[in-house]
């Protein structure tokens, strides 16, 4: 059964900055934020809209993969939303059968974004939860932290 956990930051980036740095330039700007992380993004099916598959590839480090392919579920203009479904390695090659991160961005001043995260996800039925939501919520608004500094620093 899936499960969701949610969580949320404050940025000091304006909406009109953030959008586009989370949800269309992705690819380009994922590897600059998370240098020694994300070696690069490859955009393999799609033009940044739903259906969109993009592969992550990591740098090697201990306990984790080399990539992870994620298809682009959910993707709401007017509402600021975007869904990333992971379909292959990453968190799927440590117990998940199922996860999945949505970003909804709203304006909360005009230097300010509120960034809402929901991670849906579900383990194997053979196999302990050996991937706790806490941990990758962790992972994600470190990474939406760090895009927030990256973008501060005129990026």
């Amino acid at each position: 059964m899936v499960k969701e956990f949610s969580t949320q930051a404050q940025v000091s980036v304006g909406l009109e900055t953030m959008w586009p740095a989370i949800a269309k330039d992705f690819n380009d700007i994922v590897p600059k934020v998370i240098p020694n992380i994300v070696k690069d993004v490859e955009m393999v099916e799609g033009d940044g809209g739903v259906g969109t598959i993009l592969v992550f590839n990591f740098f090697p480090s201990e306990g984790r993969t080399n990539y992870q392919r994620e298809r682009i579920t959910e993707f709401d203009e007017v509402n600021h939303e975007i869904g990333l479904q992971v379909i292959e390695g990453g968190y799927l090659n440590k117990g998940l059968s199922y996860y999945k991160t949505t970003y909804q961005l709203s304006a909360i001043g005009e230097n300010q974004t509120l960034v809402n995260v929901k991670i849906s996800y579900d383990h194997d039925s053979d196999i302990q939860e050996s991937i706790k939501p806490m941990e990758t919520s962790e992972s994600t608004l470190f990474f939406v932290r760090t895009l927030e500094k990256y973008l501060l620093n005129g990026a």
